[in-house]
């Protein structure tokens, strides 16, 4: 197991590689500069524009820029000090590597050196302002995925076992519905309902506002997770609890289940010894796109609900024209998406001891 799960990292660094270079000439080929944020005065000469654009290295070709990205600025000599820069160029200090001492402007080791770079607008490095924020998103995505565990498991297989009946087509009903209302209208309404009108949940934030800027243990504050996390989960509930239905009603049907009845066990030790850990297999396949999945939702949730996560820096970045933090993020995403198909591929064998990975 140990060998390949290696193996399938090491496959992962071309698609890895891939997705960063496509990512990076999006961003690229999109319209706008950061330069427009930073010098948005009247009276801002076109020579100031070109400086500071040259200070930061946007205006290189694509390729020079993403090398440089990637592999940091030691195999190059371009203007990183501001020397060849004319008079009344606009010099950004940065802290590239975080120790407090501004350096030159565009200085990078490249993201293969753990260098993602330095923020233009907020001159920190991309990979502390991500992973200041990792820890809300991932709180949100961890527990939006085992709520739509907890939930959708379990209504599958009631709605199999049940077959027909008013529990299955209310649960088949439920999981239209859930799937088609968008994420950003369905937040709307719980916030103008439990927050605004009936005032039982926080309408927006992690936390209650704190001096040292630091929200207490999860415990302390599950109220603000409810909203955010439910329609987070919506889409999930109903894909799981469909599949489930599905794998159930193929399971139920075969000769191992009907020779378990005919021995007399009881329908609970059939359905759920029997029956229900073969259904998982299915679900084990959906965890690596849902995982994808949670990590897209969380930048609509996050705007919806102000959760101070990965999603609203991204946003904002885009927004910015922000290039080390857009990529940072896409750095982050790239990475927990291999990591889900990966761990879809480990669950086989847990779930089902037939299936051998050699």
């Amino acid at each position: 197991m140990i060998r390949y799960i290696i193996r399938r990292l090491i496959q992962a660094v071309p698609t890895f590689l891939g997705i960063t270079l496509i990512s990076y000439l999006l961003v690229y080929l999109s319209p706008g500069s950061v330069v427009d944020r930073l010098l948005f005065g009247p009276n801002t000469r076109p020579e100031q524009r070109e400086m500071l654009a040259a200070q930061l290295g946007i205006n290189d070709p694509f390729l020079v820029q993403y090398l440089r990205w990637l592999l940091g600025d030691d195999w190059m000599r371009w203007d990183s000090d501001g020397d060849d820069i004319a008079d009344g160029a606009i010099i950004i200090p940065l802290d590239a590597d975080g120790d407090g001492e501004p350096e030159p402007p565009g200085r990078s080791r490249g993201i293969l050196r753990g260098d993602f770079g330095q923020s233009f607008l907020k001159r920190q490095p991309a990979a502390r302002i991500i992973t200041e924020r990792l820890p809300a998103t991932l709180e949100l995505g961890v527990a939006a995925l085992l709520f739509s565990l907890a939930v959708g498991i379990p209504v599958g297989v009631i709605s199999a076992v049940q077959r027909g009946r008013l529990i299955d087509n209310l649960s088949r009903v439920m999981a239209v519905i859930f799937n088609a209302v968008p994420a950003f209208w369905l937040g709307l309404i719980l916030i103008l309902i439990f927050g605004s009108a009936l005032g039982w949940l926080p309408m927006v934030g992690r936390c209650k506002p704190t001096l040292t800027g630091v929200c207490p243990p999860l415990p302390d504050r599950l109220e603000f997770l409810v909203m955010p996390m439910f329609v987070l989960a919506t889409a999930n509930i109903a894909i799981f609890s469909r599949f489930m239905r599905t794998s159930m009603l193929e399971i139920m049907g075969q000769d191992y289940v009907r020779t378990a009845q005919a021995k007399g066990l009881k329908p609970r030790r059939v359905y759920a010894h029997h029956a229900m850990r073969n259904a998982l297999i299915p679900i084990a396949t959906l965890i690596g796109p849902i995982v994808t999945g949670l990590w897209a939702g969380a930048v609509v949730i996050e705007q919806i609900f102000a959760w101070p996560g990965v999603g609203q820096a991204a946003v904002g970045a885009i927004i910015d024209k922000d290039y080390p933090v857009i990529m940072a993020v896409v750095i982050f995403t790239s990475f927990g998406t291999i990591i889900g198909f990966l761990l879809s591929d480990i669950l086989y064998a847990l779930i089902d001891p037939r299936i051998r990975i050699q």
